[in-house]
């Protein structure tokens, strides 16, 4: 609501508009790189500065309507923080301490968020006074589906289910899967290989081989085509190369929609051409069975026992990577955070 009031969409597409004709003009002045390298880049630059200030000023509005509106005005700030230790899990980092992940240059690094709308916060009260009715909020979302939209697929460990549209394949050992709204994401640890699996408009009366040369990707290999059917399914894959990057690409029809996988190896080797094909011979229907046993994580909320720990509590999870961190973060609590028998707490079941 806060970017509404303060106009930020009209804002920035006027700033676009600027950027627009900044471009033409240089385009205009010749071909001189410094000129145009230094005006893109200033450009660049007052388009991400002007963000990171409408953040800063959606927080200060925030916060003030929700205090106003007798919400608890730290209820941002905390989110910021869970914010901020959920991305750094995401990116497997090790630590959950807010300062230690840094965002992309056109937003303000959450560290300074939270202490802006801590500082915003303490203009309406004391960390110490208000209700929060933590208890009915737990209360409230005990239950609830937790990570991705059920319609849209969602992940177990290295595999990908879509009961909706009635079909799973699994990723190659080693690999960590993210499920997006474009795609999805696949990263081997180490970061030297890489997947995307994506659907695609390919007209029925063309080839899947004749869709994979089309021109869509650049230093395709036309000569690597092949026609494969893989599970009942036509299929097929060619190879391209990058800079630093090696490609296997396959494109598989399933009823009316074309599903691509696309595999990203710093180097072509025997052991990554074969994790490529394995993960694609995955790809299969789903049973009736299946369909009907999928069902998406939830969060469920219990009482602390006696002799419970974080570490004991968090064991009880199920379906996610980094219990004990996720644990910790899902319940406020940082490094050193404990729970005491009564306390009521989250944790994430199938």
């Amino acid at each position: 609501m806060a970017h509404v009031l303060a106009k930020h969409a009209a804002i920035r597409e006027d700033q676009a508009r600027q950027a627009a004709l900044v471009t033409r003009v240089v385009k205009e002045m010749g071909n001189d790189p410094d000129i145009t390298a230094l005006a893109l880049a200033k450009t660049k630059l007052t388009m991400a500065s002007f963000s990171r200030s409408q953040e800063f000023e959606a927080d200060t509005i925030g916060v003030g309507i929700s205090a106003r509106a007798s919400f608890d005005p730290y209820g941002a700030s905390r989110f910021l923080t869970a914010m901020e230790q959920n991305a750094a899990l995401k990116a497997g980092r090790n630590s959950i301490d807010p300062r230690s992940q840094d965002f992309l240059s056109s937003h303000p690094a959450t560290p300074e968020r939270v202490q802006n709308a801590r500082a915003i916060a303490r203009q309406f009260s004391s960390p110490e006074n208000g209700e929060r009715d933590h208890e009915a909020y737990l209360s409230a979302i005990d239950s609830i589906v937790y990570g991705e939209d059920p319609s849209e697929g969602f992940v177990r460990g290295r595999r990908f289910l879509h009961p909706k549209l009635g079909f799973t394949f699994q990723a190659p050992s080693g690999f960590t899967l993210d499920n997006t709204a474009q795609a999805v994401i696949g990263v081997r640890e180490g970061g030297d290989q890489a997947l995307r699996f994506d659907v695609v408009r390919v007209p029925a009366e063309q080839t899947l081989a004749e869709y994979l040369n089309s021109g869509w990707m650049e230093n395709v290999d036309k000569s690597s085509t092949e026609q494969l059917s893989i599970n009942g399914f036509p299929a097929a894959s060619v190879t391209a190369g990058g800079d630093q990057w090696r490609f296997r690409v396959y494109a598989l029809r399933f009823g009316s929609d074309v599903y691509r996988f696309i595999f990203a190896s710093r180097q072509k080797t025997p052991a990554s051409e074969q994790s490529a094909k394995e993960t694609v011979q995955s790809f299969r229907r789903l049973t009736l069975e299946e369909i009907q046993a999928a069902r998406p994580l939830r969060i469920k909320v219990i009482s602390a026992q006696p002799g419970d720990s974080v570490e004991s509590l968090s064991r009880r999870m199920a379906g996610v990577d980094h219990p004990e961190q996720r644990f910790r973060i899902l319940n406020g609590l940082d490094a050193n955070g404990r729970v005491k028998p009564g306390d009521r707490v989250k944790i994430i079941v199938d």
